[in-house]
């Protein structure tokens, strides 16, 4: 029998000549804490029913893989929507919405009670017990439209049209079929790991393992801030008949997708004056902390808010905890060695909470520029406070309790950012606001820094990391939320981010990532840019805006 030099995670092994790569798994299936659900072969992903032919390199994933974790979501979701509709009729369905503290919000189309999800849940272990095969199998993409046009599935068949390949890949378990836009676990078997959390009869969550999750499962904390302003911004897309990645395209086709622009511009300005209003209702309140996860906007909203709160005839003055960094010399060290920026100690916290209290005494207060380029803090600029005068403060860790942690509590007012998609891809596929907020920070840091798409990926899992431990966390304590996406702007940073994304060769190591975004924006038709205005919080990252950013 032939046999081929293969590389595994670094070792030379010699195997026989068409192995499965799930064969082959099983080999090293004792050195992961989950299943092996995904492998590499010369650093492209491939699912396990793939056969090796030539000598490479391998490597293996289980769901603690960010690749691999998003794949074992799609088949956890899919094996749901499977369950759901052996239980309840194949007329039947889920809606998968948006997610919710470490899980996704899931509605049904029938009302549904407890003992229903309990039910649910052991149909899914049962499917999971029986190693269901989940095959791929390839058609045209017009009988692929055709096939969900057939079983009513309408969004799933007209997103179709925007796919330009002739032929499609569809995933089929037990007799149902479905298309994911990725790829899948091979079987039934490697989905066990899930939890749900019944909220009422209209939807419940379901939770998974992370990558950022070393001990299993989270214990389920309702984010009610955040959920409400889904639940907010998904109505208010509803009643303009825009929930989808087809509706937003329609929009495009019929050229009123400017019209779109104007609505959505104007709506996020609206609600800047309501926040307005609000925070000069609470006569004590002299400072207003935001804060929110990366490439939310913060700082073209909090100019906003500004002119939003001096037209409500006050005098609003701005201050950057990113000018607050101790000097590079004494930022905090991370597990590997570098220099950790995420961190809360990565802020001189006491200079910060000093200069605060300082400028609310009303005494001309010199304030601390940051120079990114030699690390270290500059004092020229001086601050001065009168009685009409508020402070906007923002910063990624402004919510954290620690942070003017002497200042009492009347005095200050919170507000958490956050870049919430409204959109779904289609019933089944929702659009992570983490991409969204990916795909705004790759533009800005090419247009701003000269960085290529690499290095931002190379930098985005530790800004994830960080956005875990110091701002996730604290987001539901925030007074008020603020939704900073725009419904329109992925048609928008398409064309923007596009071909930054073709530069990444097949041999990088986020050449799978690269991939997988470019897939994602092939669904959406291009929008330009002329007709969003200079203010917009979106040109905090295309440029062309009128704030000094």
């Amino acid at each position: 029998m032939q046999e081929l030099n293969v590389t595994i995670h670094g070792s030379l092994v010699r195997v026989p000549y068409g192995i499965t790569l799930k064969e082959l798994s099983k080999n090293y299936q004792q050195n992961y804490l989950y299943e092996i659900i995904l492998a590499k072969v010369d650093g492209i992903y491939k699912e396990l029913t793939e056969t090796i032919h030539k000598d490479c390199a391998i490597e293996f994933f289980d769901l603690m893989d960010r690749g691999a974790n998003q794949i074992y979501l799609n088949g956890l979701v899919y094996l749901m929507i499977v369950a759901f509709k052996n239980l309840f009729g194949s007329h039947q369905d889920l809606k998968v919405n948006h997610s919710l503290d470490k899980g996704l919000y899931i509605e049904p189309t029938i009302k549904l009670q407890k003992e229903d999800l309990e039910h649910l849940q052991m149909k899914m272990k049962e499917l999971v017990n029986a190693n269901l095969p989940i095959e791929r199998i390839t058609v045209s993409r017009l009988e692929a439209m055709e096939y969900f046009k057939n079983i009513g599935d309408i969004t799933k068949s007209e997103i179709m049209k925007y796919i330009t390949s002739t032929h499609l890949t569809l995933y089929k378990l037990g007799t149902e079929y479905n298309y994911f836009y990725s790829l899948m676990p091979i079987s039934t078997s490697v989905l066990s790991h899930f939890e749900f959390t019944y909220l009422n009869e209209d939807g419940f969550v379901l939770r998974f393992p992370t990558i950022y999750m070393k001990n299993g499962i989270k214990e389920f904390e309702h984010r009610e801030n955040v959920f409400h302003l889904f639940q907010e911004s998904r109505s208010w897309a509803k009643r303009l008949e825009l929930e989808n990645v087809v509706d937003l395209n329609k929009r495009v086709s019929n050229n009123t997708i400017e019209e779109l622009i104007q609505i959505d511009e104007l709506m996020k300005n609206h609600g800047l004056m309501e926040l307005a209003e609000k925070i000069v209702e609470k006569k004590e309140a002299k400072i207003v902390l935001l804060a929110g996860p990366s490439s939310t906007g913060k700082t073209t909203t909090t100019n906003k808010l500004m002119l939003s709160l001096k037209s409500l005839g006050k005098n609003p003055k701005m201050l950057s905890m990113d000018n607050f960094f101790v000097n590079r010399c004494d930022t905090p060290i991370d597990q590997d060695g570098n220099p950790d920026f995420e961190r809360l100690e990565a802020v001189d916290l006491q200079l910060f909470e000093e200069t605060v209290s300082k400028i609310l005494t009303g005494q001309e207060t010199i304030i601390p520029a940051f120079n990114f380029i030699l690390g270290e803090k500059e004092f020229k600029d001086t601050m001065t406070f009168s009685s009409d005068d508020i402070l906007l403060i923002e910063g990624i860790h402004a919510l954290n309790p620690k942070v003017l942690e002497h200042i009492p509590k009347e005095k200050k007012i919170t507000v958490y950012l956050s870049a919430l998609t409204e959109l779904n891809i289609d019933n089944h596929v929702r659009i992570s606001t983490t991409d969204n907020r990916l795909l705004r920070r790759i533009v800005r840091d090419n247009r701003t820094r000269g960085n290529k798409v690499e290095d931002t990926l190379k930098s985005w899992a530790k800004v994830r990391e960080g956005e875990e431990n110091y701002i996730f966390p604290y987001q539901d304590e925030a007074d008020y939320t603020f939704n900073t996406a725009m419904i329109y702007e992925l048609g928008v940073l398409k064309t923007f981010v596009e071909p930054l994304l073709y530069s990444v060769e097949p041999t990088s190591p986020y050449y799978n990532e690269a991939v997988r975004l470019i897939n994602f924006l092939r669904l959406f038709l291009p929008i330009s840019s002329e007709s969003i205005p200079n203010d917009s919080i979106l040109r905090e990252f295309i440029g062309g805006g009128c704030f000094q950013i």
